[in-house]
Order: C-alpha cells, then structure tokens, then sequence
C-alpha cells in the first residue's frame, strides 16, 4: 500500500480519489510546463491535495504552494477575536496572490469545509468579515474574473460536510456517500474520465455556439412565481465547458460543470423570480428566495428562511443587487437526478438554471480581453465584491430567447433545452 493510499479514509476510494486530482491538473487546469500552482484547501483536503501536488509536478510545474484553513482557528476567531477584528483581512495575502496571478501562476482551490460551520456565530460579525475579506481579495479576484490565468476548483468529501448532506448516517458511511456523489459528478468514476470530459465539453461547446448563434437579446424565465425578463448584455458572449484564459491556456474552472452561462444588461431585468433549491451562504440556509427586478435591480425580496443573512447580502455594495451571471442547466443534469442537497454552491448551481448576484465576467463579451473596465460597464456589465449564485431552474420552468426583431425561441420546456 502506498503512503498515499494509507493517508486516505477508507471509505474513500484512492483510485477515483487519484483521477480526480489528474483531471484538477490535465482537465481543470492544463497546467501548462514550468507554470507555478497557488493552491488553497483545509486541512481535512491532505490526502486530495498532496495528490495534485503529485500531479502538477509531473506535468512540469514550477513551484507548487499550498495553503490550508482550519475550521477550529475559523471558530477561535469568532469566539475570542477582539470586535475590531471582524473589519480586517489578511490584505497582504492577497496581494501577494494578485502579484502571483500577475506573474502567470495558476489558481486551484479545493472545496471540502463544513457548510454550516458558522451557523451559531454571530450574523453580523459574519458578514463584517466577509466585507473585510471581499474588500482585500478585490486585486486578486480581479485576475479571476477577468480570466487572466487558468484557474480551477475541485472538492473533497470532508467529514463534517458529508454530515450535512447525509445526517443520520455513521461518519464513515456519510463520507463515502459523498465522496461517490463528488466522483460521479465530476466524472472519475469512470475508466477514461480525461476521455469523458473532452466528450463533456465537447457537448456544452454546441449550446454555447447555438445560443451565440442567435444573438438573443433577452431571455424571459417562466413557472411557478417566476415571470422575469432578463435583458442580456450588448456584445455579451456565451460560456460553457472548457474556456482559454487570457494567458493562452484553455481550462475548465469549474469541476464539476453543467452549466452554459453568460453576463445579463445590469440594467435590464424586469420581473420577478423565486429560489427552487435553497442557498447555502457563509453558515446560513437562505429558503424560498423571492426577489422583484426593475431597472435591472432587486427592489423588493423575501425569503422564508435566512432573510436577515439575504437582506445583508444585497446591501453589501450598489452591485449586490443587480445581476452579474445567468446560466443554463437541464433539469435532468446528474446533479439534479442525484437529488442531494449538497449545500455547496460548485454542486447545487449545477443541479439548476441559476442567476448570480454581483460581479460578471469580463470573459463573456466577445472580445471581452481587451475590453477595460468602462467599456465592460457601458455594455452592462455590473461590477461588485460579491459573486453569489442561487438557482431558479426546475422541471417547470420555460425559457424562451427573445430577439432583436420582437421574436421567440423557445430554449428550455419543462427544465429541458427545447
């Protein structure tokens, strides 16, 4: 048995645990020889980050650095951090990240934390901290948004996680459950998973380009409380799959992926919408979000659960409530056929058509590498410290392209492409 195979909870399968850490580093982020690799994980991620060290190395990679959280410290803070702390994030980290990502070095992070782990701490330090934090990360994220470097995110099936998605169920048995829904969905639970995901993009390529095809100029969202226009903006582009960063490297950031997705007019929603999963944010379960647009901003939202949590999300800058994604997802994705809950945002928007409050993406224009900032606004892009997405898809929603001339085609029937 090797060191590694022994480092890994048994409940895990270390196979399917290898492949995923090849596809992070061949798929993910076609790490590219010689390139550095700035990884984040908590500690509970060992065993699937020291694998992905393994692999970046024997892709060639130059400097592999790792940084690791730790739930305990996080709760320390909110328990015994003096009050003043809560306004103040480690900007010299990200800075040093941004002046990273400025030298071409590639971004992975790991996902695996306790999704509820701040649900007892105190809301408002809660979202004192995010502020903070958004505010300090801002040079770094910018290098993300605008895709300037190859970037990924994976996750690992971490004990407290797994007790969230399967309660009730002995540690060991949870953990292996999850760790098979994240193998399913990130699709390593096969024999050739590299093989699976070239067949994967290959398939949202061909929605992207039909979408990009007929140039719609909105798209208007129907079902069950929902009735929303959401204007698409000028020169906007669509996304999905596999994408090249502006340093010449095509990657898929999201592992798993479902969705195809693109940047709405910041200023041309109109309408209402209603949450079909719940959102899980920063320790807090935000149910049946209800929210009404005008002028392409929220001016009136509820929700049954976690309003307090919601009402501090969109009054977190002017941006926070305007739109900044809007993507696709069939109903019948295998996220959504699993029927978990899996309180982690990489899985649930793939489980749904989903809207993202906040900051778009630079990359979803055409051309949009060698648009600045100015010109990304005038064309509608919204700008914010905040990248939150919730969904809105289920097998009861319509979705119908409107175009230029006053037509429709119909896109999605029943939470299907038409």
């Amino acid at each position: 048995m090797t060191r590694q195979a022994q480092d890994t909870p048994a409940s895990i399968d270390p196979k399917k645990l290898d492949r995923l850490a090849e596809v992070a580093v061949r798929i993910g982020l076609q790490l590219a020889p010689g390139q550095d690799l700035f990884m984040t994980a908590p500690v509970a991620a060992l065993p699937l980050v020291r694998r992905i060290a393994e692999h970046a190395y024997r892709a060639g990679a130059g400097l592999v650095t790792p940084i690791l959280s730790d739930e305990q410290v996080t709760l320390a803070r909110y328990r015994y951090g003096a009050d003043a702390s809560f306004d103040r994030a480690a900007g010299w980290l990200h800075e040093g990240a941004a002046k990273a990502f400025a030298a071409n070095t590639a971004r992975l992070a790991v996902v695996g934390d306790n999704p509820m782990l701040l649900a007892g701490e105190d809301p408002a330090k809660v979202a004192r901290a995010n502020k903070a934090n958004s505010l300090a990360y801002q040079p770094a994220l910018e290098r993300i948004v605008n895709f300037d470097i190859n970037w990924n995110i994976v996750a690992y099936p971490g004990a407290a996680w797994a007790a969230q998605v399967f309660p009730g169920e002995p540690e060991d048995v949870a953990v292996g459950k999850l760790a098979e829904a994240i193998f399913a969905a990130s699709r390593v639970d096969t024999d050739d998973p590299v093989g699976a995901w070239t067949a994967h993009n290959t398939n949202l390529g061909r929605r992207t380009a039909w979408l990009n095809g007929h140039r719609f100029q909105a798209l208007h969202f129907s079902g069950p409380g929902t009735d929303l226009t959401v204007g698409l903006a000028d020169g906007h582009e669509w996304q999905g799959g596999a994408s090249k960063a502006k340093n010449g490297i095509v990657c898929n950031p999201n592992i798993p992926t479902e969705e195809v997705f693109t940047t709405p007019h910041a200023r041309r929603v109109e309408g209402r919408v209603r949450s079909t999963k719940p959102l899980s944010y920063q320790g807090t379960l935000i149910d049946n979000i209800e929210v009404r647009f005008e002028a392409g901003r929220i001016v009136e939202a509820s929700a049954s659960r976690g309003s307090e949590v919601l009402g501090k999300v969109l009054d977190s800058d002017e941006g926070a409530r305007r739109l900044g994604e809007v993507a696709l997802v069939p109903h019948s994705s295998p996220i959504s056929k699993s029927g978990l809950l899996f309180f982690n945002t990489l899985f649930d928007e793939n489980a749904a058509c989903h809207i993202a409050l906040g900051q778009c993406y630079s990359k979803c224009f055409v051309d949009g590498a060698s648009l600045t900032p100015d010109q990304i606004a005038a064309q509608g892009g919204n700008k914010s410290l905040i990248h939150i997405d919730w969904m809105i898809g289920s097998g009861e929603i319509d979705i119908d392209g409107l175009t230029a001339d006053g037509g429709r085609v119909p896109v999605f029937r029943k939470g299907e492409w038409a």
